[in-house]
């Protein structure tokens, strides 16, 4: 592996980054499956363990600190019992959450995990409790006054677009205008709504939401290359544009009318992808902070996404893990 990628982490640390988006409070609740039921044709499970997480735009925020950085986080909660541990979850991962109530629930998703002799739990089912309601534009108003109060003293804006109506156009819009002013990098893991991004420094998406918003299939290389440079163009993007594809690594177009495909690195034991993405915008966020060019930090984060699939649930790997993994 290039020494300029193993270089490349320890300066992901020290970055200042905020993060704009759906903040979610993921919740695993684990049991051990111990027989059917004889209600349903369903597993009773015996309570064992309820683990908290920081979910939605919270995960690349705690991506950021766990890679040594500060995550300026953005968003809304409920003013509800959720919404009080949320914040409690967000701060102990270190997260300088800024979070005003907007009249809605928390939203939190809950999966039932079933613990059956393997090395990870497996998911049975999952509830959300969501409202994906616009928020109000006096809400709006406030979070565009809490963004442009922060962004002049970080290093980069991310966006983190779950669709649950927080990333308005006026807030996306504001988002981009404050990072141009403050010349820093703005990203976007835009998760299929490509059009409200025009004009970011970079935008990622995935290879479904690729193919779903070209409306055509795309396969090799060279279909994913000129899906790359035809969304770049079309978004309008100062740097490029980045399509994730999971095994297969991902595919960078650059404003420059350049592509290259950034591969993988080999994966045999891959147990669950939730929050791979995550942690791919939070380091390609990351590196351009520190000066990377986008191929470099596209690579990083396949790396970084590598380690994340062989975890269940969302997971932030630490610079120690990263150089571990480049070896």
């Amino acid at each position: 592996m290039p020494e300029n990628l193993r270089n490349l982490v320890a300066r992901l640390s020290g970055q200042r980054v905020i993060v704009l988006g759906d903040v979610i409070l993921d919740e695993y609740l684990i049991g051990r499956a111990t027989r059917m039921s004889r209600e349903a044709p369903v597993p009773v499970l015996e309570f064992e363990e309820r683990r908290l997480i920081p979910g939605g735009a919270a995960n690349p925020a705690a991506n950021i600190c766990a890679l040594g950085s500060t995550a300026v986080l953005v968003g809304v909660r409920g003013d509800d019992s959720e919404g009080t541990t949320l914040q409690a979850v967000l701060h102990e991962h270190g997260i300088d959450a800024h979070l005003p109530f907007d009249g809605r629930a928390t939203t939190v998703k809950t999966r039932v995990m079933a613990q059956m002799g393997l090395r990870f739990p497996q998911q049975v089912a999952r509830l959300d409790k969501i409202s994906r309601e616009t928020i109000s534009r006096e809400t709006e108003k406030e979070l565009i006054t809490l963004l442009e109060q922060q962004i002049a003293s970080t290093n980069a804006a991310l966006l983190s677009d779950y669709h649950v109506g927080l990333l308005t156009q006026p807030l996306i819009d504001a988002a981009r205008n404050a990072a141009n002013q403050a010349r820093i990098p703005a990203t976007a893991d835009a998760q299929g709504a490509l059009d409200k991004y025009i004009g970011f420094t970079v935008v990622k998406c995935n290879a479904d939401e690729a193919r779903a918003y070209l409306r055509r299939d795309l396969e090799s290389n060279t279909d994913f290359a000129e899906a790359a440079l035809e969304l770049c163009k079309k978004l309008a993007l100062t740097l490029g544009m980045v399509i994730t594809r999971g095994a297969d690594g991902a595919t960078v177009g650059s404003a420059d009318g350049s592509t290259i495909h950034c591969p993988a690195p080999a994966i045999t034991d891959v147990f669950d992808t939730v929050g791979a993405g995550d942690t791919a915008i939070a380091v390609i966020t990351l590196a351009l902070a520190a000066g990377a060019s986008l191929v470099d930090a596209t690579t990083l984060a396949n790396t970084a996404s590598g380690i994340v699939v062989r975890r269940v649930g969302n997971y932030a790997p630490t610079p120690e893990e990263l150089l571990a993994a480049l070896i």
